[in-house]
């Protein structure tokens, strides 16, 4: 596989690293929404919330479109819920497996 696009894609995988990044792409699910409703729910500091929207918007996840001197952010493309909901899935046969393992050795 070509070397740039695996950093390519490691890369939009960093973007997504962060728990309040995550917790911001959650919210937008609902629907576009200004930094400071974000920050309400999320209950940081706004330069907090503008810095990880900063990372997103980086990569393309999110887009700010100004209105007057406010800036509404959305999801740039809603697959990225599908991402997130595989990635769900993935972790909890993780802790699936975990669980299993444990009672293994409990029993042992």
């Amino acid at each position: 596989m070509d070397l740039e696009l695996q950093e390519f894609k490691a890369e939009f995988f960093k973007a997504l690293a962060h728990p309040l990044r995550i917790q911001i792409l959650e919210l937008l699910r609902d629907g576009d929404k200004y930094v400071h409703e974000l920050q309400e729910h999320m209950q940081v500091d706004s330069a907090v919330v503008s810095q990880q929207l900063a990372i997103l918007r980086r990569k393309n996840i999110v887009i700010g479109i100004k209105e007057g001197n406010k800036v509404t952010y959305s999801v740039k493309d809603p697959a990225i819920y599908e991402l997130l909901e595989v990635a769900k899935k993935v972790f909890n046969n993780h802790l699936v497996d975990t669980i299993s393992l444990l009672k293994k050795m409990k029993n042992s």
